[in-house]
């Protein structure tokens, strides 16, 4: 097999991983274990585990988000998701045996579609980060440009996804990327900034990518964004890490944005150690040619009857890599469905009650941790169920860490002084209070 490839030996095969992470000597995997004692083994393994949770039941309190913020999923998700249809669903091709598959995906579709506040949805992303991306690589395709002007707004980790989705482009980029700051004040894109960025790619700019509500929580002005984008031939891009948050606030469509993405999770699932997540993408119906992954769409049968089909397939078995829009061959069909779901039991009041939840009682927890001596909101703008804390001493993760050793996560520590608080409806007074007076204590 070596002679046939022209390698010369075994160990040539790994000269690509550095050898300071190789392996030196055989794994110590233990001896075999039977299936009691190895149950046994994992139990103990997961009992070291230590939940984070907003719910009580005994398991540590967390105001953990930062991309990644969950909310309460009703049984009935589960017991819903559970049944023998949908686990033993594959790929949608025929669809004359998956019509139950193609309707729930055409659901989906509608709903992120009219959360987004735009023409057409896709079937689903692997997650928020990859729909970042893919975002941008339709933006060049629609635009015929090569630039991007990212918000510093924007998850970091889903910069460094689109990085590495544009680092196979062997293309600089430096030459691809211009970034825009934000307000330091505010915490908003600061939209001369914006401009002043379109101004210097001098007409090679194929979108302004805007995260809603960004990363430090603010609620950004998609609207203004939207028009200095356009005002230079670009599209505008909002991704978005809660999508609850158009319950309440202007959906993206609405505001001028060409293309809306984001992550999904949160309303369908717990975050399950880091995945699976569902990546949501919507866009103007008459670009739909030009968007990612499938799409489902409706049809009637010989006999008049409705019926479900895959409309789009931009990369499948069958479609010419040369003829195809991205590399996705399928979608997060199951978390999509528990998406789907959910949002289905909540319905359009619901979703609203669910959001204003949110908002109401992070608004008191920024007002309760703000009141406190030495602690103050680092941004000024309009924040949804997220917010910006500078602590008391300026050492965040200091505070973190004692604060976990009480069983409370207080938060993401960014930027040294500043810590990132979440809030939903999982939490109560008590919960806020007691994340008060603990950061209140060991900031001292």
């Amino acid at each position: 097999m070596l002679r046939v490839i022209g390698a010369p030996s075994v160990e040539a095969l790994f000269a690509h991983i550095p050898e300071a992470v190789r392996a030196k000597r055989p794994l110590d995997l233990g001896p075999a274990l039977d299936e009691a004692a190895l149950l046994a083994h994992l139990g103990a393994l997961a009992g070291k585990s230590r939940p984070a949770a907003s719910d009580g039941g005994g398991a540590s309190l967390s105001f953990l988000g930062a991309g990644l913020t969950p909310h309460h999923v009703p049984a009935a998700v589960d017991a819903l998701l559970g049944r023998a249809e949908w686990y033993t669903s594959y790929t949608p091709y025929q669809p004359e045996i998956s019509q139950g598959t193609l309707q729930a995906i055409f659901e989906y579709q509608t709903i992120v579609s009219e959360l987004f506040g735009l023409g057409v949805a896709n079937a689903s992303m692997y997650d928020g980060a990859s729909a970042c991306a893919e975002a941008i690589l339709m933006a060049r395709r629609i635009t015929g440009r090569e630039h991007a002007v990212i918000s510093d707004g924007l998850h970091p980790q889903y910069r460094q996804t689109t990085d590495t989705y544009f680092s196979g482009l062997h293309e600089a980029r430096e030459r691809i990327f211009l970034r825009a700051r934000l307000d330091e004040k505010t915490g908003c894109t600061d939209a001369a900034a914006v401009e002043a960025q379109l101004v210097e790619a001098a007409g090679s700019a194929s979108c302004v990518v805007v995260q809603s509500p960004n990363y430090l929580g603010v609620v950004e002005d998609v609207a203004a964004l939207a028009a200095v984008a356009h005002k230079h031939g670009a599209l505008c891009v909002v991704v978005t890490t809660e999508p609850l948050a158009f319950a309440l606030v202007q959906a993206p469509g609405a505001a001028g944005a060409d293309i809306a993405c984001g992550e999904g999770i949160g309303l369908a699932g717990p975050p399950s150690l880091g995945g699976p997540g569902v990546g949501l993408f919507a866009a103007h119906a008459d670009q739909a040619r030009s968007m990612p992954g499938r799409l489902v769409g409706e049809t009637v049968d010989k006999d008049g009857r409705r019926g479900y089909v895959l409309t789009l397939a931009t990369r499948e078995q069958h479609i010419r890599r040369e003829k195809a829009t991205s590399n996705i061959c399928s979608n997060q069909g199951l978390v999509a469905l528990a998406f789907t779901i959910n949002l289905c039991l909540l319905g359009r009041r619901g979703l609203t009650e669910l959001a204003s939840l949110n908002l109401a009682k992070a608004e008191y927890a920024k007002a309760r941790l703000t009141g406190l001596r030495g602690f103050s909101a680092r941004c000024s703008g309009p924040t949804f169920n997220e917010f910006a804390l500078r602590v008391r001493g300026g050492n965040a993760g200091a505070a973190v860490e004692k604060l976990a050793e009480q069983g409370i996560f207080a938060g993401q520590e960014i930027d040294g002084d500043t810590l990132l608080v979440a809030v939903t409806e999982r939490h109560s007074k008590d919960d806020i209070e007691r994340l008060a007076r603990s950061l209140d204590e060991v900031c001292k």
